[in-house]
């Protein structure tokens, strides 16, 4: 685990009353689900000092949609949502982090692509865990302490595991698209009835920890949209930076 995470989870179950026991039983579940050990090789094969994508859900995904297009070669980490968005494009997610309140039938198909699958356990999606079944490459992780099968990066929200997973591998670069962490939601973000007030009390906490993320990582970070630490781009600029 990154240094200092786990006062930030007791931070993130505090603010939300979330409880520990209740995810630790869906990271104990979704090991059982598990039957092997995924390589971290491979996710190390595809991010070690390497310029790495971060997609995210938020209202700018659509209008970043061309410019991800034109660098087929970059590694993609996706988030959920963002996943369904992206294959409508014709663009292939090398790593989908989810915790499965996204469209499935994307994540299946992405699956089947041979997308890395990294799932996330946690006290309200434990009914939810069983599609890790159908996923062919799949590590399961958790915001508590890791055991087993089970991985803990850091992060809280599918976006900002993202990028604490693009960290944790040693990229090079990390450039953030559809990163909003504002006060609307993307139409990708989530599927079917949800709280918009918590989903961006969620954004805001996601939002903070990349902020602190940023004062520990060694990489070079950038965002389309702005986040404290981390140079904030124009899509026109991408090749330059690249």
């Amino acid at each position: 685990m990154i240094s200092g995470w786990e006062q930030k989870y007791n931070d993130i179950l505090k603010e939300f009353g979330y409880s520990k026991k209740r995810d630790l039983e869906a990271a104990k579940f979704l090991n059982s689900l598990l039957k092997n050990s995924f390589p971290l090789k491979k996710l190390e094969q595809k991010i070690k000092n390497k310029t790495v994508f971060v997609i995210g859900a938020g209202p700018s995904l659509s209008s970043s949609i061309s410019s991800i297009k034109k660098f087929p070669n970059v590694t993609k980490i996706v988030a959920d949502g963002a996943t369904q968005a992206l294959l409508k494009n014709k663009i292939k997610p090398d790593i989908v982090v989810t915790d499965l309140d996204g469209d499935i039938e994307s994540l299946k198909k992405a699956s089947e692509m041979n997308s890395i699958m990294v799932v996330h356990a946690h006290g309200d999606n434990i009914t939810k865990l069983p599609y890790a079944l159908k996923f062919r490459n799949c590590l399961g992780t958790t915001e508590a302490r890791p055991f087993d099968k089970i991985k803990n990066f850091g992060g809280f929200t599918d976006g900002d595991r993202s990028v604490f997973l693009a960290n944790y591998f040693g990229a090079k670069k990390i450039i953030l698209f559809g990163m909003d962490f504002g006060n609307k939601i993307g139409s990708y973000s989530k599927q079917g009835r949800y709280d918009k007030q918590t989903k961006i009390k969620k954004l805001r906490r996601g939002r903070l920890l990349l902020e602190w993320l940023a004062t520990k990582s060694n990489s070079e970070l950038y965002t389309t949209r702005p986040i404290k630490g981390f140079c904030q781009i124009r899509l026109r600029d991408l090749q330059e930076i690249l």
